[in-house]
């Protein structure tokens, strides 16, 4: 979603590395192009002045021009206001006392209410061990209740909900799922609301009648970040009628500029507690303002990678790998394994998104191809366990026997075997405490 924005702020900070010393001209030209990227990215533009003016002040108020190579100050000035505009530190959501804590979800027809609401509670299963159970209260969408039926049971969560031939009041049905909730003995009951096309009186009454109702811990709205500005005002809206005390911004993953997760806090004064990233249930993690800044400058979000692999990579299965890396052991099979299970964070462009120095256009510029890694589980799964085991027996008919098996050719068959020659090299070398000459791997790799 950031990439134009991060593009234009990365040439904007690197024509500020190219000054020896900074004048204020030099501030005001540079604050002037942050000012046009943030505005061609949707960002309200009260905020936008507003946060161009805190960095002017702040780089002239900690004697940034005249001093030689100035630009590590600005960019981080920018890195910490950007950070700040967001909300600075992750928001946390508030538990009860005595379960079950009631997590009311928010927001209008389309925003992906429904979706979040299923991902909210398979990571809080996932994340916090919790027993949650999810109400269909959204009884005027037509097959509503059906889907979060199907979402819900795949997120592992108990979903209440009436029959279709019940025309219960829906903060009726909220009340009755909270007892109900209660009597399960449920750590979370999450409450999904119905939506409308726009803000309207009759949405904004259901709400606060049932808030006054269910008294939830937290009231999520679920903002759709496609829609730019207009999230931030539908946010704003809702701040002053229904006080909802966090976002959850949906299809961050999407190709609008960005302009409403910026937005968002410094118009209502609410926080973004959650992203959700993609179509999966599993696509769906904290907001990190911090962590979005540094990715949008071209930082990297190095915790973040750290996190999604320690979600996945199994500490036994790591010791077996080290095991071999030491013995020399490291074959085909355990390259299919450790591919699989990089795959199972995410996609490839998400993932090189929080590596330092990769980000918008040098991102695009990498053609990741995830129908590539495809191609190599094909190509791997058609050799003999012997091959696996001993690349270096994978010689002119055998080669050609594993192109016509894997739907590929010899070239790609030979493009594997030496691409993986390689990271057997590299994972020795690293197995051995030693640090690898990536730009030569990478020459080679060419």
């Amino acid at each position: 979603m950031f990439d134009a924005l991060a593009d234009k702020l990365q040439a904007t900070l690197a024509d500020v590395r190219k000054h020896g010393t900074l004048s204020e001209q030099d501030i005001d030209g540079a604050m002037r192009e942050i000012r046009l990227a943030l505005l061609e990215a949707d960002v309200n533009f009260k905020v936008v002045r507003r946060f161009t003016g805190q960095v002017k002040e702040r780089c002239l108020g900690e004697e940034v021009i005249g001093r030689l190579n100035p630009a590590q100050q600005v960019v981080k000035i920018v890195a910490e206001e950007l950070s700040g505009l967001m909300g600075g530190e992750a928001a946390e959501l508030s538990f009860a006392s005595s379960p079950p804590t009631v997590i009311l979800m928010a927001g209008l027809q389309g925003s992906g209410k429904t979706t979040a609401t299923a991902k909210l509670a398979r990571h809080l299963k996932e994340h916090r061990n919790a027993s949650v159970a999810v109400a269909a209260c959204d009884t005027y969408r037509p097959a509503a209740v059906d889907q979060l039926v199907k979402v819900g049971a795949q997120a592992g969560a108990e979903v209440y909900h009436s029959s279709p031939s019940d025309e219960r009041d829906p903060v009726d049905i909220a009340v009755w799922a909270l007892e109900r909730a209660k009597r399960d003995g449920k750590d979370v009951l999450i409450v999904d609301t119905a939506g409308r096309l726009h803000v309207d009186e009759e949405l904004m009454a259901e709400l606060v009648r049932m808030r006054e109702r269910l008294q939830p811990t937290d009231v999520l709205l679920v903002l759709d970040a496609m829609t730019g500005q207009d999230a931030a005002g539908v946010a704003e809206q809702f701040a002053e009628q229904v006080q909802f005390d966090g976002v959850i911004m949906s299809k961050l993953d999407g190709d609008a500029r960005g302009g409403a997760a910026l937005s968002v806090r410094a118009v209502t004064g609410k926080p973004i507690v959650f992203a959700s990233t993609g179509e999966k249930l599993d696509q769906f993690e904290r907001f990190h303002p911090d962590r979005m800044a540094q990715r949008i400058l071209g930082m990297g979000d190095v915790m973040s990678l750290i996190e999604h692999a320690e979600r996945q990579f199994d500490e036994d299965e790591a010791r077996a790998l080290q095991r071999k890396l030491g013995r020399d052991e490291f074959g085909l099979d355990d390259f299919l394994s450790q591919l699989k299970t990089i795959r199972r964070m995410g996609p490839l462009t998400n993932l090189l998104g929080m590596i330092p120095g990769l980000a918008g256009h040098q991102l695009q510029n990498a053609k990741v191809d995830e129908r590539e890694l495809d191609r190599v589980q094909a190509i791997i799964l058609s050799m003999t366990p012997e091959e696996r085991r001993r690349p270096e027996l994978i010689k002119g008919s055998r080669r050609l026997r594993i192109a016509r098996g894997s739907g590929t050719n010899v070239q790609q068959v030979n493009q594997l075997v030496k691409q993986f020659g390689q990271t057997r090299k590299l994972m020795k070398q690293v197995g051995r405490g030693k640090m690898p000459d990536i730009g030569a791997l990478m020459r080679q790799a060419r």
